[in-house]
């Protein structure tokens, strides 16, 4: 039983006419005769029956034909695998990220990723989620890993991969660094705030979370500069835990009662942008890793 033979018998069974499956598959009528005789004298079995007006499926036919069908469906699969390989083996992946992912390990993600992909070329971009987003919407990049907040767009889909939380963060001399338990919200009213730029998803967090219009006369772009103000003694944050706990400038942690909820971190694609191979082997290994 040969590959060809089974085209040209579901040809034939598709169009009810050899000379129109021959005409499809572009090779002669007695070649596409010749070789469903073929695959009926090795199936020892009638598949069609030939009148000079049409060919109609046998019974036997008719239970071939939806087993060919799966066959040639799974060949053409494997054909398209393959393909997606090989362009997986030369292709080119951007990533965005921003600097807050919870516990997720991102280096080693993109590291399983190139070792099992060397050929692949990795580009990697920083920024809040705003930014972040709107390189994806442009075709800057091919996948964002960041908090997914709750009114993200229905144009991004989003895999949850890990969990983050709120924390505040305090200069080692202020009032607050030495106590115990959760701080109560209520107690930072006349504090002034380090926090991201009004629109960013830490500065929502805050101006939802206080139940005090916050005042923030310290603004900055990054997690990690907020640590560094908040360190040189010019106000209190609140901030995602990972990056509190990161290395950097010394700040003492305390638990906030209650507790703002912060978005989980996902690995987030465009829904109406189409993702080379490459780049969905790398949303395979990013959310194979946070899956685990």
């Amino acid at each position: 039983m040969e590959l060809r033979q089974l085209r040209y018998f579901e040809a034939v069974a598709r169009l009810g006419s050899f000379t129109r499956a021959a005409e499809q598959l572009h090779v002669a009528q007695s070649a596409v005769s010749a070789q469903v005789r073929a695959l009926e004298s090795t199936l020892k079995v009638e598949l069609l029956t030939r009148t000079t007006r049409r060919v109609a499926l046998t019974e036997a036919g008719e239970l071939f034909l939806a087993r060919c069908r799966r066959v040639l469906d799974e060949l053409d699969s494997a054909r398209d695998d393959l393909a997606d390989l090989a362009a997986v083996l030369t292709g080119r992946v951007a990533v965005g990220a921003t600097a807050v992912v919870g516990g997720y390990d991102l280096p080693g993600a993109l590291a399983r990723f190139h070792t099992r992909f060397p050929g692949v070329t990795l580009n990697l971009r920083s920024g809040l989620i705003a930014e972040l987003l709107t390189d994806l919407d442009e075709g800057v990049v091919d996948l964002v890993v960041g908090p997914v907040h709750t009114d993200l767009p229905s144009r991004f889909s989003a895999h949850r991969i890990a969990q983050e939380r709120v924390v505040l963060i305090v200069p080692p001399a202020h009032r607050l660094a030495r106590g115990k338990g959760p701080v109560p919200l209520d107690d930072l009213r006349d504090e002034p705030f380090v926090c991201l730029p009004a629109g960013s998803g830490l500065r929502s967090i805050l101006d939802e979370a206080a139940p005090f219009p916050p005042r923030v006369p310290f603004e900055t772009h990054s997690p990690a500069s907020i640590r560094d103000l908040v360190a040189a003694g010019l106000g209190v944050a609140l901030l995602a835990g990972t990056a509190a706990e990161a290395p950097g400038a010394g700040v003492v942690i305390r638990q906030l009662q209650p507790a703002p909820a912060h978005p989980e971190i996902g690995v987030i694609h465009h829904r109406d942008h189409r993702m080379s191979a490459a780049a969905r082997a790398c949303r395979s290994q990013l959310t194979e890793l946070g899956a685990g």
